[in-house]
Parts: C-alpha cells; structure tokens; sequence
C-alpha cells in the first residue's frame, strides 16, 4: 500500500539543543530558538512570547542547575496554527534547598517562573532520576 506524504497527517516535529554551562549559552540558544521555530512556521502570534519561553528556562537551568542540560522544542501543528512544547531539562539544583547564593541579587532573579506562568497556556514540572524537566505550552489558533 502506498501512502502519500501530503495526506498523512502533521505530527510534531522535535529539535533538541544542549545547554553549554557559559555566559554566552542562553542568547546562543535563542537565536538557534527563533530559527527553528521560524523553518516550522510557527505562528508569529506565539513566536516571541515562547523565545521569552526558552530564555527564562535556560538561563534558570544555566544558572541554577547542575549540566547536562538540554533545549527541546516540539511544535504540532500547521498553517501557523498548533502548539509549541518548550522544555528544559538539567540534572537538579547546583545548590541545596534553602542556601542561599551569595552572587545572587534578589532583586534581578526569580521572577522567571511568573513569566513563564503568564505567557504559557499550560506549564510544569516534572521530577525524574536524572534531574528536572519543566516546561511550557504555548498554543496559537
């Protein structure tokens, strides 16, 4: 039987990126960000509000956890319209719960999560042996 590609339908296609522990990692990782969501046609009408998706994520895995840590988008959809997945996931805290980090000012960290939080349609966290993944949906209709 010989199925033709254009009627099957669209499933998500994937791109994933490690995170380089490095000052420069987090603008790297979006500009590679904007490219891929730019050659699957995603939706301008998501497209900034999930850049600013991936780099509250990756600057919280770059800063705050220990590597490896990657960069996985998956977008399912097409025309523009579908849902992007955005997830980060790293090996857990650089640090123990409750000790704080001297270098840290209050006053420029910790506001990432109630962005994400505001921009995403759906968002987590998922604990696993290997580390933690959180993540974003970012739905354009």
């Amino acid at each position: 039987m010989t199925v033709e590609l254009n009627t099957m339908p669209r499933e998500a296609v994937v791109d994933v990126c490690p995170l380089p522990h490095s000052p420069g990692a987090v603008s790297a990782v979006r500009r590679r960000a904007r490219a891929v969501l730019a050659g699957w046609e995603v939706s301008p009408q998501i497209v900034d509000d999930s850049l600013l998706v991936v780099t509250e994520l990756v600057t919280n895995a770059v800063v705050h956890a220990l590597p490896p840590a990657w960069l996985r988008l998956s977008w399912n959809g097409s025309g523009g319209t579908g849902t992007l997945r955005v997830e980060v996931s790293d090996a857990g805290p650089a640090r123990r719960a409750g000790r704080p980090r001297a270098d840290v000012d209050p006053d420029e960290h910790g506001r990432g999560e109630c962005i994400v939080r505001a921009l995403a349609t759906r968002c987590g966290l998922f604990v696993h042996p290997g580390g933690i993944t959180r993540w974003a949906d970012l739905v354009a209709m």
